[in-house]
Protein backbone atom coordinates (compact mmCIF):
# COMPACT_ATOMS: atom_id res chain seq x y z
CA UNK A 1 0.00 0.00 0.00
CA UNK A 2 3.42 2.13 0.21
CA UNK A 3 3.43 2.71 -3.40
CA UNK A 4 -0.09 3.99 -4.71
CA UNK A 5 0.47 6.48 -1.83
CA UNK A 6 3.63 7.42 -2.95
CA UNK A 7 2.10 7.87 -6.20
CA UNK A 8 -0.83 10.30 -5.26
CA UNK A 9 1.73 12.40 -2.70
CA UNK A 10 3.84 12.81 -6.31
CA UNK A 11 0.82 13.46 -8.48
CA UNK A 12 -0.37 16.57 -5.77
CA UNK A 13 3.12 17.73 -5.59
CA UNK A 14 3.23 17.91 -9.43
CA UNK A 15 -0.55 19.72 -10.02
CA UNK A 16 0.79 22.36 -6.85
CA UNK A 17 3.86 23.50 -8.42
CA UNK A 18 1.90 24.68 -11.51
CA UNK A 19 -0.18 26.67 -9.50
CA UNK A 20 1.11 30.64 -8.50
CA UNK A 21 -0.90 32.97 -6.72
CA UNK A 22 -0.54 36.51 -4.55
CA UNK A 23 -1.70 39.82 -4.10
CA UNK A 24 -1.72 43.07 -2.36
CA UNK A 25 -3.67 44.91 0.06
CA UNK A 26 -3.79 48.43 1.41
CA UNK A 27 -5.78 50.53 3.26
CA UNK A 28 -5.26 54.63 3.51
CA UNK A 29 -7.10 56.62 6.09
CA UNK A 30 -7.21 60.37 6.50
CA UNK A 31 -8.67 62.31 9.57
CA UNK A 32 -9.00 66.26 10.72
CA UNK A 33 -10.25 67.43 13.49
CA UNK A 34 -11.11 71.01 14.75
CA UNK A 35 -12.18 72.84 17.74
CA UNK A 36 -12.73 76.37 17.95
CA UNK A 37 -9.83 76.82 14.57
CA UNK A 38 -10.13 80.75 13.76
CA UNK A 39 -8.85 79.88 10.68
CA UNK A 40 -11.80 77.77 10.09
CA UNK A 41 -12.41 74.33 8.21
CA UNK A 42 -14.45 71.28 8.76
CA UNK A 43 -13.65 67.85 10.30
CA UNK A 44 -13.27 65.12 7.76
CA UNK A 45 -12.34 61.75 7.47
CA UNK A 46 -12.02 59.55 5.17
CA UNK A 47 -10.99 55.71 3.87
CA UNK A 48 -9.86 53.87 0.71
CA UNK A 49 -9.52 50.30 0.84
CA UNK A 50 -7.52 48.15 -1.91
CA UNK A 51 -7.26 44.91 -2.85
CA UNK A 52 -5.51 42.73 -6.11
CA UNK A 53 -4.84 39.06 -5.77
CA UNK A 54 -4.06 36.49 -8.90
CA UNK A 55 -4.16 32.75 -9.23
CA UNK A 56 -2.39 31.55 -12.46
CA UNK A 57 -1.82 28.45 -14.32
CA UNK A 58 1.23 27.22 -15.88
CA UNK A 59 1.85 23.52 -17.57
CA UNK A 60 3.45 22.54 -20.60
CA UNK A 61 1.75 24.82 -23.22
CA UNK A 62 -1.44 26.06 -21.86
CA UNK A 63 -1.53 28.54 -19.24
CA UNK A 64 -4.37 30.58 -17.37
CA UNK A 65 -4.36 33.44 -15.83
CA UNK A 66 -6.83 34.99 -12.94
CA UNK A 67 -6.66 38.29 -11.40
CA UNK A 68 -9.25 40.32 -8.76
CA UNK A 69 -8.92 44.07 -8.45
CA UNK A 70 -11.33 45.51 -5.29
CA UNK A 71 -11.39 49.05 -4.35
CA UNK A 72 -13.82 50.96 -2.54
CA UNK A 73 -13.74 54.65 -0.60
CA UNK A 74 -15.52 56.95 1.53
CA UNK A 75 -14.99 60.25 2.67
CA UNK A 76 -17.13 62.96 5.27
CA UNK A 77 -16.53 66.64 6.34
CA UNK A 78 -18.55 67.68 9.08
CA UNK A 79 -22.09 66.28 9.34
CA UNK A 80 -22.51 66.26 5.56
CA UNK A 81 -23.33 62.65 3.90
CA UNK A 82 -21.04 60.25 3.20
CA UNK A 83 -19.26 60.77 -0.46
CA UNK A 84 -18.00 57.33 -2.46
CA UNK A 85 -14.34 58.36 -3.79
CA UNK A 86 -13.35 54.84 -4.87
CA UNK A 87 -15.47 51.92 -6.24
CA UNK A 88 -14.73 49.36 -8.50
CA UNK A 89 -15.04 45.41 -9.05
CA UNK A 90 -13.05 44.15 -11.61
CA UNK A 91 -12.73 40.36 -12.66
CA UNK A 92 -10.51 38.90 -15.80
CA UNK A 93 -9.95 35.18 -16.38
CA UNK A 94 -7.30 34.49 -19.69
CA UNK A 95 -6.97 31.04 -21.23
CA UNK A 96 -4.05 30.53 -23.79
CA UNK A 97 -2.28 27.76 -25.55
CA UNK A 98 0.98 28.16 -26.60
CA UNK A 99 1.34 28.91 -30.42
CA UNK A 100 5.16 30.00 -30.49
CA UNK A 101 7.66 30.93 -28.77
CA UNK A 102 5.80 34.29 -27.41
CA UNK A 103 2.61 33.50 -28.97
CA UNK A 104 -1.04 32.50 -27.33
CA UNK A 105 -4.13 31.42 -28.66
CA UNK A 106 -6.14 32.87 -26.03
CA UNK A 107 -10.16 33.21 -25.15
CA UNK A 108 -10.85 35.67 -22.54
CA UNK A 109 -13.20 36.82 -20.14
CA UNK A 110 -13.66 40.51 -18.86
CA UNK A 111 -16.41 41.96 -15.84
CA UNK A 112 -16.53 44.75 -13.73
CA UNK A 113 -18.89 46.43 -11.98
CA UNK A 114 -19.75 48.69 -8.70
CA UNK A 115 -20.50 47.55 -5.05
CA UNK A 116 -22.27 50.80 -4.25
CA UNK A 117 -25.07 53.72 -5.15
CA UNK A 118 -22.88 56.82 -6.89
CA UNK A 119 -24.64 60.33 -7.28
CA UNK A 120 -24.30 63.12 -9.57
CA UNK A 121 -24.46 65.86 -6.75
CA UNK A 122 -22.61 64.74 -3.51
CA UNK A 123 -23.23 65.55 -0.76
CA UNK A 124 -26.54 66.10 -1.22
CA UNK A 125 -27.12 62.44 -3.11
CA UNK A 126 -30.13 63.07 -4.39
CA UNK A 127 -29.55 61.86 -8.11
CA UNK A 128 -28.40 58.66 -8.48
CA UNK A 129 -26.02 57.35 -11.39
CA UNK A 130 -24.78 54.18 -10.35
CA UNK A 131 -25.35 51.10 -8.18
CA UNK A 132 -24.26 47.59 -8.41
CA UNK A 133 -24.99 45.91 -11.65
CA UNK A 134 -25.50 49.16 -13.23
CA UNK A 135 -23.54 49.82 -14.99
CA UNK A 136 -21.60 46.44 -15.49
CA UNK A 137 -19.51 45.57 -18.45
CA UNK A 138 -18.49 42.29 -19.70
CA UNK A 139 -16.24 41.14 -22.47
CA UNK A 140 -15.63 37.88 -24.29
CA UNK A 141 -13.38 37.40 -26.98
CA UNK A 142 -10.67 35.31 -29.13
CA UNK A 143 -7.67 36.03 -29.60
CA UNK A 144 -3.53 35.78 -29.60
CA UNK A 145 -1.21 36.97 -27.14
CA UNK A 146 1.91 38.42 -26.98
CA UNK A 147 3.94 38.08 -23.96
CA UNK A 148 7.87 38.15 -24.55
CA UNK A 149 8.91 38.46 -20.91
CA UNK A 150 6.78 38.42 -17.71
CA UNK A 151 6.29 42.16 -17.42
CA UNK A 152 4.86 43.09 -20.18
CA UNK A 153 1.54 41.33 -22.10
CA UNK A 154 -0.44 42.52 -25.10
CA UNK A 155 -3.53 40.68 -26.17
CA UNK A 156 -5.25 41.25 -29.82
CA UNK A 157 -8.67 39.83 -30.43
CA UNK A 158 -10.76 40.61 -33.74
CA UNK A 159 -13.59 39.18 -32.17
CA UNK A 160 -15.10 40.65 -29.11
CA UNK A 161 -18.36 40.87 -27.81
CA UNK A 162 -18.96 43.93 -25.07
CA UNK A 163 -22.08 43.82 -23.28
CA UNK A 164 -23.42 46.88 -21.05
CA UNK A 165 -26.05 46.17 -18.33
CA UNK A 166 -27.72 48.66 -16.75
CA UNK A 167 -30.46 46.35 -14.36
CA UNK A 168 -31.55 49.51 -12.47
CA UNK A 169 -35.32 50.28 -14.34
CA UNK A 170 -34.38 54.21 -13.23
CA UNK A 171 -31.06 54.18 -15.42
CA UNK A 172 -32.64 52.42 -17.78
CA UNK A 173 -35.15 54.75 -18.69
CA UNK A 174 -33.14 57.39 -18.48
CA UNK A 175 -31.20 55.42 -21.47
CA UNK A 176 -28.01 55.71 -19.06
CA UNK A 177 -24.52 54.09 -19.98
CA UNK A 178 -25.48 53.77 -24.13
CA UNK A 179 -28.62 51.39 -23.26
CA UNK A 180 -32.12 52.28 -25.53
CA UNK A 181 -34.25 54.16 -22.98
CA UNK A 182 -36.07 51.26 -21.27
CA UNK A 183 -33.65 48.28 -22.05
CA UNK A 184 -30.97 46.61 -19.59
CA UNK A 185 -28.68 45.50 -22.30
CA UNK A 186 -26.54 46.62 -24.81
CA UNK A 187 -24.27 44.04 -26.82
CA UNK A 188 -22.03 45.20 -29.55
CA UNK A 189 -19.43 43.35 -31.59
CA UNK A 190 -16.22 44.18 -32.52
CA UNK A 191 -12.06 44.44 -31.87
CA UNK A 192 -10.45 45.22 -28.35
CA UNK A 193 -6.57 45.12 -27.54
CA UNK A 194 -5.39 45.09 -23.85
CA UNK A 195 -1.94 45.53 -22.91
CA UNK A 196 -0.44 45.44 -19.41
CA UNK A 197 2.84 46.12 -18.22
CA UNK A 198 4.45 45.97 -14.69
CA UNK A 199 7.72 46.23 -13.24
CA UNK A 200 8.84 45.45 -9.58
CA UNK A 201 11.40 48.00 -8.02
CA UNK A 202 10.87 50.31 -11.27
CA UNK A 203 13.37 52.56 -9.15
CA UNK A 204 13.76 51.70 -5.39
CA UNK A 205 11.10 50.63 -3.34
CA UNK A 206 8.89 51.56 -6.35
CA UNK A 207 6.57 49.25 -8.31
CA UNK A 208 4.88 50.15 -11.38
CA UNK A 209 1.83 49.54 -13.37
CA UNK A 210 -0.19 50.07 -15.79
CA UNK A 211 -3.08 48.79 -18.56
CA UNK A 212 -4.95 50.30 -21.39
CA UNK A 213 -7.71 48.68 -22.39
CA UNK A 214 -8.95 49.48 -26.43
CA UNK A 215 -12.31 48.44 -27.83
CA UNK A 216 -13.71 49.53 -31.57
CA UNK A 217 -16.99 48.62 -32.45
CA UNK A 218 -17.39 46.93 -35.34
CA UNK A 219 -20.95 47.50 -36.53
CA UNK A 220 -21.17 51.14 -35.12
CA UNK A 221 -18.59 53.79 -35.70
CA UNK A 222 -15.78 51.58 -35.68
CA UNK A 223 -13.78 54.81 -35.48
CA UNK A 224 -14.97 55.78 -32.12
CA UNK A 225 -12.81 53.60 -29.79
CA UNK A 226 -13.67 53.09 -25.91
CA UNK A 227 -10.82 53.77 -23.57
CA UNK A 228 -9.53 52.53 -20.38
CA UNK A 229 -6.18 53.15 -19.08
CA UNK A 230 -5.01 52.76 -15.73
CA UNK A 231 -2.21 53.54 -13.89
CA UNK A 232 -0.56 52.77 -10.37
CA UNK A 233 2.50 53.23 -8.65
CA UNK A 234 3.38 51.55 -4.84
CA UNK A 235 6.22 53.12 -2.98
CA UNK A 236 7.31 50.93 -0.06
CA UNK A 237 8.22 52.57 3.22
CA UNK A 238 8.91 49.48 5.06
CA UNK A 239 7.04 45.92 5.31
CA UNK A 240 3.88 47.16 6.66
CA UNK A 241 3.11 51.18 5.57
CA UNK A 242 3.06 52.07 1.55
CA UNK A 243 1.93 54.94 -0.24
CA UNK A 244 -0.42 54.29 -3.70
CA UNK A 245 -0.43 56.82 -6.48
CA UNK A 246 -2.81 56.23 -9.15
CA UNK A 247 -4.84 57.60 -12.28
CA UNK A 248 -7.58 56.43 -14.59
CA UNK A 249 -8.68 57.62 -17.94
CA UNK A 250 -11.79 56.49 -19.68
CA UNK A 251 -13.68 57.62 -22.87
CA UNK A 252 -16.16 56.01 -24.00
CA UNK A 253 -18.61 57.35 -26.92
CA UNK A 254 -21.96 56.08 -25.86
CA UNK A 255 -21.89 57.70 -22.06
CA UNK A 256 -22.87 61.70 -21.95
CA UNK A 257 -21.70 63.81 -19.58
CA UNK A 258 -24.40 65.07 -17.23
CA UNK A 259 -23.72 68.09 -15.41
CA UNK A 260 -25.02 69.24 -11.63
CA UNK A 261 -27.94 70.55 -13.02
CA UNK A 262 -28.76 67.74 -14.94
CA UNK A 263 -27.72 68.72 -18.59
CA UNK A 264 -26.33 66.51 -20.99
CA UNK A 265 -23.27 67.96 -22.95
CA UNK A 266 -22.18 64.48 -25.15
CA UNK A 267 -19.49 62.42 -24.19
CA UNK A 268 -16.35 63.25 -22.78
CA UNK A 269 -13.16 62.06 -21.35
CA UNK A 270 -13.21 61.06 -17.56
CA UNK A 271 -9.91 61.39 -15.41
CA UNK A 272 -9.56 60.07 -11.85
CA UNK A 273 -6.58 60.33 -9.19
CA UNK A 274 -6.00 58.72 -6.44
CA UNK A 275 -2.96 58.94 -3.38
CA UNK A 276 -3.08 57.55 -0.36
CA UNK A 277 -0.61 56.06 2.47
CA UNK A 278 -1.28 53.56 4.91
CA UNK A 279 -1.15 50.23 5.81
CA UNK A 280 -0.17 47.86 3.20
CA UNK A 281 0.65 43.73 3.08
CA UNK A 282 1.65 41.61 0.70
CA UNK A 283 1.18 37.97 -0.31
Amino acid sequence: MIFPAMVFGQQEADTVKHWTAGGNSAFNFSQVSLSNWAGGGKNSVSGTFLFNAFLNFKKDKRAWENTLDIGYGLTQQGDENLVKTEDRIQIVSKYGIQASERWYYTALADFKTQMDLGYKDPPENTIMTSKFMSPAYLLLSLGMDYKPNQNFSMYLSPLTGKMTIVNDDQLSNQGAYGVDPGENLRSEFGASVKSIYKKENLLQNVDFNTRLDLFSNWTDHPERIDVEWETKFDFRVNSFLSAHLGTTLLYDHDINYVDAEGVEHGPRIQFKQLFGFGINYKF
